[in-house]
């Protein structure tokens, strides 16, 4: 099952580098929690259900266009992938703007019920009891 949830985590970046939001969401559990808490930037905070994670990522792609995100590797650890990943933003006014990050997603049954933020990949790997 792992190797299907990174696959499934590859297509949603994938969509989401293409501004597909429909695509990017599809795989989403109805309950899902996005952790975006750890942010040092727009829209911190935790966003339940598919509707408030729209939202969320409709306010992002309304304020960047585009994004374009490069993930470094995709860890499998059970219900988890790890992706370690740079994105690069560029807001309406043409600034650019590029983040490091490692996003831990948790599936069940092929649908994603958490996507949490981490500043780096020791601390995400802790969350789904790895050492780096």
């Amino acid at each position: 099952m792992s190797q299907e949830n990174v696959e499934i985590v590859r297509r949603v970046i994938d969509a989401f580098t293409r501004s597909d939001l429909d695509a990017a969401l599809q795989d989403n559990d109805p309950e899902i929690v996005l952790d975006w808490s750890r942010s040092r930037g727009l829209e911190a905070g935790i966003y339940h259900g598919c509707e408030a994670v729209r939202a969320f990522w409709s306010t992002f792609f309304d304020t960047f266009d585009p994004i374009v995100v490069t993930v470094d590797e995709f860890i499998e650890c059970g219900e988890h992938v790890v992706a370690p990943n740079r994105a690069r933003f560029w807001g309406r006014d043409g600034i650019e703007v590029e983040a490091h990050s490692v996003w831990v997603v948790t599936l069940h049954n092929g649908r994603i019920v958490r996507w949490q933020l981490y500043h780096t990949r020791q601390e995400a790997l802790k969350a789904v009891g790895l050492e780096d």
